[in-house]
């Protein structure tokens, strides 16, 4: 059976010795986050997430979901029972505005919840945050009487919520949806259409479920401009806040999946559903994106748990499994054969896991700190930093952060040989949980050509300009130290590969457009190795400091610093290998007919 363990001391090291949170104690939300308070909540959320979540974890996926005749959604044993307790003790409510009866603490909290969620349980994980990023469009494009009539409920986890957009002719290019929305005499609209790939379309965990679809009035532009988004209620709403009638809106069927068979992804069907727009007319693919964005943010926290519910797994198998001699010689005379950790080609998948996951993780809190600083930041400067380097961070971290997390899945199987083939061990289940999370929330292509293709020139460039400038200055600080400036000079070096390459795009982007298409994928590796990179430099500058101070768990900063060392030198140097692809251009890769593709 695999465990789980949420890691509360190293985000602890995180949250308070590199991003140092209690600075921002004077600012909205984070007034409650002291130090006591972060540690008492991860510690409980760990708790929870270990001891009820995961245990669920491969009940789910050789369970699933089954859908009746009537078209109701049961979700596997023992999920109904853990959403409650997730409810009852108030998780939903974690960061949500205290104006809806939220706690209001701080976003980055509510990031290092979702790691442990998805760690423990990635299908469960995807009920409350298909509901966190429908309040969240509603929160900014919602009126008010939506909002006191949905918000209270949802973002109690007492309804849940889901987003709409693929339908089976169009996924990526919504310009090509067929929904229909018809105004109504009383205001409201009659939905119809048919929506595939629905997270938590249909299920028996909330009383309610707030569907978000986009749909298309009867004079609507025939393209993305003439977009709009609706609330459609699985029941509808009474005056009072009671529920009224079954809306006609119904779950088809659910999508036979690789992966995550414990959450319910539907084919909803909306025939005259009552709906209700929100927003402007034709505007709804700007609300939808409020939730795409954070969704995004969210999905690459879920590339990183899920990997490290494997790599953990995968260490403790290497700890016990003995399996042959150590190449210096026997490790342990005394048995018959040595355990797996003294195999270099061991030790290499389980680096790689560790320093990548451990990079990501840290990436990931930083990401949702920049969240909470655009927001509350103490002046309009400020917040417009936090914003350009979130904005422009969000693809590479759902993008790299989802391409490592598979990777690292991957490789925690390959360390059980032939036993991670085999499904009692579960790690099957961490691959093809996984391997979603690249697809699902725009494909990383689409991530890599958002990145490209708009992000870098955004504002002249100002944001892809400020990341190369704070990184040069970490690195320039850094490089005074002799025990980070080995570090320092191969990170600065990589960001010198990333300059060189955003300026190859600059040159020849416009000439070809196919150039910048043909090496997108490729920039966003650089940009996610150097991120990563630059969390390293920090958490080796952070465990230095405490290993002169002689306080704390001296192994644990040991670790840190020698994990550093080797991101450092087996991965920033891929770094170079990427730009010389990007500068390759598209020429052999758009050169073949379609024809040639086939063979004779």
């Amino acid at each position: 059976m695999p465990v789980y363990r949420a890691p509360v001391k190293d985000t602890l090291f995180v949250l308070n010795e590199v991003m140092g949170i209690d600075r921002y104690a004077n600012l909205p939300n984070f007034a409650n986050a002291t130090p006591d308070m972060v540690e008492a909540v991860l510690s409980e959320a760990a708790r929870f997430c270990s001891e009820v979540l995961a245990p669920l974890n491969r009940v789910g996926d050789q369970e699933g979901c089954i859908r009746h005749a009537d078209g109701s959604v049961t979700t596997p044993t023992g999920f109904k029972s853990a959403y409650d307790q997730f409810v009852e003790a108030g998780w939903p409510l974690l960061t949500a505005p205290e104006a809806f009866g939220g706690q209001g603490m701080p976003h980055v909290l509510g990031m290092v919840m979702e790691e442990f969620l998805n760690g423990a349980n990635q299908a469960f994980a995807m009920y409350p945050a298909l509901t966190q990023g429908a309040s969240a469009a509603l929160l900014v494009k919602g009126s008010p009487e939506q909002q006191a009539t949905y918000l209270p409920h949802m973002l109690s986890g007492k309804w849940g919520g889901t987003m709409n957009l693929t339908e089976p002719q169009c996924g990526t290019d919504l310009g090509l949806i067929r929904t229909k929305a018809v105004p109504g005499a009383d205001g409201s609209y009659a939905i119809t259409g048919t929506k595939i790939f629905i997270s938590s379309g249909e299920h028996d965990l909330t009383e309610n479920i707030i569907h978000l679809v986009l749909a298309k009035t009867p004079d609507a532009p025939d393209s993305v401009k003439g977009i709009s988004l609706f609330i459609v209620p699985k029941f509808l709403v009474n005056a009072d806040g009671s529920l009224g009638a079954r809306n006609s809106l119904s779950c088809g069927s659910i999508e036979h999946k690789m992966g995550i068979h414990g959450n319910s992804t539907c084919v909803m069907n909306y025939d005259d559903a009552t709906g209700y727009m929100v927003g402007e007319e034709n505007k709804g693919l700007a609300a939808m994106f409020i939730m795409m964005n954070a969704a995004r943010l969210g999905v690459g926290v879920q590339g990183m748990a899920v990997a490290d519910a494997a790599y953990q797994n995968a260490v403790v198998y290497a700890q016990d499994r003995r399996q042959g001699r150590a190449l210096t010689g026997p490790a342990d005379p005394a048995a018959k054969a040595d355990p797996l950790f003294v195999h270099p080609d061991v030790r290499r998948m389980l680096m790689d896991a560790k320093a990548m996951t451990e990079g990501l993780r840290a990436l990931c809190i930083w990401g949702g700190l920049q969240i909470d600083l655009s927001h509350v930041a103490a002046t309009e400067e400020e917040r417009q930093a936090a914003d350009d380097l979130v904005s422009l961070l969000t693809p590479v971290i759902k993008g790299f952060g989802t391409d490592k997390g598979y990777d690292i899945a991957t490789n925690a199987q390959q360390v059980f040989g032939g036993h991670g083939y085999i499904e009692e061990w579960g790690m099957s289940q961490f691959v093809r949980d996984a391997r979603i999370a690249m697809i699902y929330e725009g494909a990383n292509g689409i991530q890599a050509m958002d990145l490209v293709g708009r992000k870098l020139a955004q504002n002249g460039g100002r944001a892809v300009q400020a990341l190369f400038a704070v990184i040069d200055g970490e690195c320039a600080q850094a490089k005074s130290n002799p025990a980070l400036a080995d570090v320092a000079e191969r990170l600065e070096k990589a960001n010198g590969e990333m300059k060189a390459a955003t300026m190859w795009f600059m040159t020849n982007g416009m000439t070809n457009p196919n150039n910048i298409g043909a090496g997108a994928h490729h920039y966003m590796h650089i940009m996610g190795l150097v991120a990563v990179g630059s969390m390293w430099l920090l958490m080796a500058g952070a465990a230095q400091k405490a290993l002169l101070a002689g306080t704390g768990d001296k192994a644990f900063y040991e670790a840190k610093l020698i994990t550093a060392r080797y991101y450092a030198e087996r991965m920033l140097p891929d770094a170079g290998a990427l730009r010389r692809k990007i500068e390759a251009g598209s020429d052999a890769m758009m050169a073949l007919e379609p024809a040639q593709f086939a063979y004779a």
